[in-house]
């Protein structure tokens, strides 16, 4: 059994609420719980965390590493394009992960284009909505067993 990490940033806590139009309707209390029964499907542990905060994210980061995380899902949000600080932790920790968007960024405003994690993570999912928090599920299930073959 692998140890997963769900991460989201600042204003992911409104989401069901915020921008329904851009993000979806589906609550991030919603999104955890489902990414919570989809890990234990798959076979593994399944931790969240949300904050608005810049330093709590690199310090749930940095604290990902003694907990012995296996893996990250991040969703940065509006860090995405301004934090080199959350960037730095996860060079420091090397634990891989998948950078998720639930918006295509890239079919939005050109400030959204660019991101401080999307060279430094195995991946990226954008535009999926919800369900791509899934989809990065099973890709990081996918990743853990193949690096452990």
């Amino acid at each position: 059994m692998s140890v997963f990490l769900l991460i989201n940033g600042p204003n992911l806590n409104l989401l069901g609420s915020r921008e329904p139009e851009v993000y979806g309707a589906t609550r991030l209390q919603d999104i955890e719980a489902r990414c919570g029964s989809v890990a234990r499907e798959l076979g593994h542990e399944l931790s969240c965390y949300q904050s608005n905060a810049e330093h709590e994210l690199i310090d749930r980061v940095q604290k990902a590493a003694v907990d012995g995380v296996d893996f990250i899902i991040l969703n940065p949000g509006g860090f995405t394009h301004t934090s080199v600080a959350l960037r730095d932790a996860f060079l420091a920790v090397q634990i891989p992960f998948i950078e998720i968007h639930l918006s295509n960024t890239f079919a939005r405003e050109e400030f959204r284009h660019n991101s401080f994690f999307s060279d430094i993570a195995k991946s990226c999912l954008f535009g999926f909505g919800a369900y791509g928090y899934e989809l990065a599920l099973q890709a990081a299930s996918h990743y853990v067993a193949s690096v452990g073959d």
